[in-house]
């Protein structure tokens, strides 16, 4: 634990704590009254209201659309399904950026609603649950899908024989099994809607805001650092009483049952009904999921002759000091050096968490590890910049210093991944080794390893996703000679004309290929155990 711990205090602990005292302490003296007052501003109390209700709805409109395809993809069984599980998770590890410019391309000006029927969305709040339904649809899908697929059909099946209808047998004997992979479910996606910020900046405008773009605004627009602190102590809290909710519902499910192979409950389709579920939820996923990709694709080649990717190869030396195309390499290279940080400290951590004998300590350790995909990212980013200004620690010129910011965003995709299949590990076999003179570091190697081999690749692949998409901290650290693919499109989106917006939809395309060829490597490595994504 001593390493994960070590990075998780320098590189998160301290450059959060360092902004908060930067925004709360005057000539030495805390201003913890300042909280009140904060909070006492009607604009506000608009921005926590406004959060709160749009995560609530966000939650519950993506467990109404996502939970009929949880049950297909877990239970039937259909050519393209594997495919179908990977284009599913594409939208999840796309940077919200390039959500909210799909579904600009596609409910924007000149979008595709906007050319058949004259009907705008953008700049409405049902532009920001649909985009956010579009983000986190697979986070439902593979937190209840992955237990619905090993939970025994035979026990529903008894209860059918017994007299119950199948609504009652769903209701009284797999509904209580899933209880808690549902609200573990809800509660992620709560998180990531209540901290939401690229599709907010894009698709909000200046009328909606919430903590994390008012962070933003009052960070590098204001310069209100005392506001700023005081919502990300309200986020923070928030974000702490979720996890620890997360880590209760997680355990329980752990705990609470007895699963069988996945590969035992799949069936073909039978009987109408299930054929029209399947076609229900094909057409959610072609709608929801697929036409805002295959719009934001169109939107990128309407220049002729791949005008708008040819122009990602020229310097314009207004918006980019390098041309656009080169924030391709250097976001593949930035993610490469996160994965290797990711993958160390999130397998250590997870081969500590792993362990039976372990401690409250450690146990209480796992929340913790979570906290960076809920807390400011625009804080930790901004924090970086305070905090990592000075020996031995000087790193504010230092390529590093972005890897090391999307790394604390992977390493808790390592962990989830990790754990449950270094749990799965037989303990005996360890202690065969052990007994046959094989010191601790040849266990590992000869006896874990090739056991967990495979959710390591899952674990390492989904790191470099989500490396690749991060924004909120990288776009405040990101060099201007040096942008990331992310930063890249918001500085085009940011700027006026059809060019600026064009390149920025053929980045958006360049870095959507990346991820969807990814998942497609990780859906052919993935094994039953391999963790809740």
């Amino acid at each position: 634990m001593a390493l994960p711990a070590a990075f998780f205090a320098l590189f998160f602990a301290w450059p959060v704590a360092a902004i908060v005292a930067r925004g709360l302490k005057v000539d030495g003296t805390w201003r913890f009254g300042r909280i009140a007052e904060v909070v006492a501003q009607p604009d506000i109390r608009h921005v926590l209201w406004f959060t709160t209700w749009q995560a609530l709805a966000s939650t519950a409109l993506t467990l109404l659309l996502a939970l009929p395809a949880a049950y297909v993809l877990a239970r039937l069984d259909f050519p393209g399904r594997q495919v179908l599980r990977a284009v599913v998770t594409v939208p999840f590890v796309l940077p919200t950026v390039v959500a909210g410019s799909a579904f600009l391309a596609l409910v924007g000006r000149n979008g595709l609603l906007d050319q058949l029927w004259g009907v705008r969305l953008d700049t409405t709040v049902w532009a920001i649950l649909l985009a956010h339904v579009f983000f986190n649809f697979a986070v439902v899908v593979r937190t209840v899908g992955g237990l619905w697929a090993q939970l025994d059909p035979r026990q529903e099946e008894a209860a059918r024989m017994l007299g119950a209808s199948p609504l009652t047998a769903w209701r009284k004997v797999t509904l209580p099994a899933l209880a808690p992979a549902v609200a573990a479910a809800a509660l992620m996606v709560f998180l990531f809607t209540f901290t939401s910020f690229g599709v907010v900046q894009i698709l909000g405008g200046p009328t909606f805001s919430t903590v994390e773009v008012e962070i933003y605004r009052q960070t590098s627009e204001v310069f209100d650092l005392s506001t700023a602190a005081v919502l990300t102590l309200v986020q923070f809290a928030a974000v702490g009483a979720i996890l620890v909710v997360h880590a209760w519902t997680v355990r329980r499910r752990e705990a609470a049952l007895r699963l069988v192979a996945p590969d035992t409950t799949v069936r073909r389709p039978r009987g109408a009904g299930q054929w029209v579920l399947l076609a229900g939820v094909l057409a959610t996923i072609a709608l929801l999921l697929v036409l805002p990709l295959a719009v934001l694709v169109r939107r990128s080649l309407d220049a002729p002759g791949l005008g708008y990717y040819r122009a990602l190869t020229e310097t314009d030396g207004g918006t980019f000091l390098v041309a656009p195309l080169h924030a391709v390499w250097t976001s593949l290279e930035y993610a490469f050096a996160a994965t290797a940080i990711a993958v160390v400290i999130g397998g250590l951590a997870a081969a500590a968490l792993a362990r039976r004998d372990a401690g409250r300590l450690v146990r209480g350790f796992d929340a913790l590890l979570m906290l960076p995909l809920g807390v400011s990212a625009v804080t930790v980013g901004f924090g970086f910049l305070i905090a990592l200004d000075r020996p031995p620690l000087d790193l504010r010129q230092s390529w590093i210093l972005v890897p090391l910011a999307q790394a604390l965003v992977g390493a808790p995709f390592v962990v989830r991944t990790m754990l449950p299949v270094l749990r799965a590990v037989d303990v005996r076999l360890r202690e065969a080794a052990v007994v046959l003179g094989a010191p601790p570091w040849r266990v590992w190697r000869e006896v874990d390893l090739p056991l967990v081999r495979r959710a390591l690749l899952v674990a390492a692949g989904f790191a470099f996703a989500v490396s690749l998409g991060e924004f909120g901290a990288t776009v405040f650290i990101a060099r201007p000679d040096n942008p990331t693919l992310p930063v890249a499109v918001a500085r085009l989106l940011s700027r006026p004309g059809d060019l600026n917006y064009g390149q920025a939809m053929a980045l958006s395309t360049i870095l959507m290929v990346v991820c969807a060829a990814a998942l497609l490597i990780l859906e052919r490595l993935r094994t039953d155990r391999t963790g809740e994504f």
